[in-house]
């Protein structure tokens, strides 16, 4: 093992990750505590991830009038359409 190639790849991939920043506690220890910090796309990645969350999966509004259109019989689907959407399905799946 050559311990020349260590050197090179510590300074390849360096100490940037973290930041240590000294404490001044009571102890006098003088130790270092780890900062972390996340990018602005992160943050928005967060932001959009708890919207998501706070967003219902079902819009109520369009079921209703599904239902009721089942009820009074006015619902009709295209054959056409329907069979369209199976064979899209159908070879997607088969790809």
């Amino acid at each position: 093992m050559r311990i020349g190639t260590y050197n090179m790849i510590s300074q390849i991939y360096g100490n940037t990750g973290t930041k240590k920043t000294k404490t001044s506690g009571t102890t006098g220890s003088g130790s270092f505590l780890d900062q972390v910090s996340f990018s602005s796309m992160g943050k928005d990645m967060q932001t959009a991830k708890t919207a998501l969350g706070n967003t219902p999966d079902v819009r109520e509004s369009k079921i209703q009038d599904l239902k009721r259109r089942i009820d009074n019989g006015t619902y009709d689907v295209s054959v056409d359409d329907f069979a369209q959407k199976l064979l899209d399905s159908y070879s997607k799946t088969n790809i």
